[in-house]
């Protein structure tokens, strides 16, 4: 079994309170179909779950086959830099389909970020360092395709749909 190299820390994207008792981690890529579902099905689990339930986001685009996940995540993390990683992270995985640079430009302005500031940062690949950060964690720790979830820090291996995922964390929240 895979486990988790780089702990969580500061640096993440973190949803959820540090005392949650599970900690879900996805290594992610935002033109994966599979990653789209699995965000539907880890929000609605956010939900039922409440403050037990802790999740990061780490990338992992694989651009060689979606070509313009790399630059999708890039936009992540310049909406981030703006405090909107997680608007720009649901409207990435939203609009699947049209992730090229026009695209990540529009749901910039949408987001009513400061497009100067996205722009240039995106064009200085100012994010690539973190992203890359993020792809060798995840190589580190066994990941070679997405999504790649690990539950306190084990690698999740079962089935993505919703039923099984949220009885695998309810396990870890309320042990037998």
């Amino acid at each position: 079994m895979s486990v988790l190299t780089a702990p969580v820390s500061q640096r993440d994207h973190i949803q959820g309170s540090e005392a949650a008792i599970v900690t879900l981690v996805e290594y992610g890529d935002y033109q994966c179909p599979h990653c789209a579902e699995v965000h539907k099905i880890i929000g609605a689990i956010q939900q039922q779950l409440g403050n037990s339930l802790r999740f990061v986001f780490r990338h992992f685009p694989q651009s060689e086959l979606h070509p313009d996940s790399l630059h999708a995540a890039e936009a992540a993390e310049a909406a981030g830099s703006q405090g909107k990683f997680w608007e720009m992270h649901d409207r990435l995985f939203a609009a699947q389909n049209a992730l090229d640079d026009g695209s990540l430009v529009e749901y910039a302005v949408d987001l009513n970020l400061e497009i100067n500031q996205f722009l240039s940062e995106m064009a200085g690949d100012v994010h690539l360092p973190r992203i890359t950060q993020d792809q060798e964690s995840g190589t580190a720790s066994g990941v070679c395709s997405t999504p790649a979830l690990f539950l306190n820090g084990s690698r999740y291996c079962g089935s993505t749909n919703h039923n099984r995922l949220f009885e695998a964390i309810d396990r870890l929240i309320t042990p037998a």
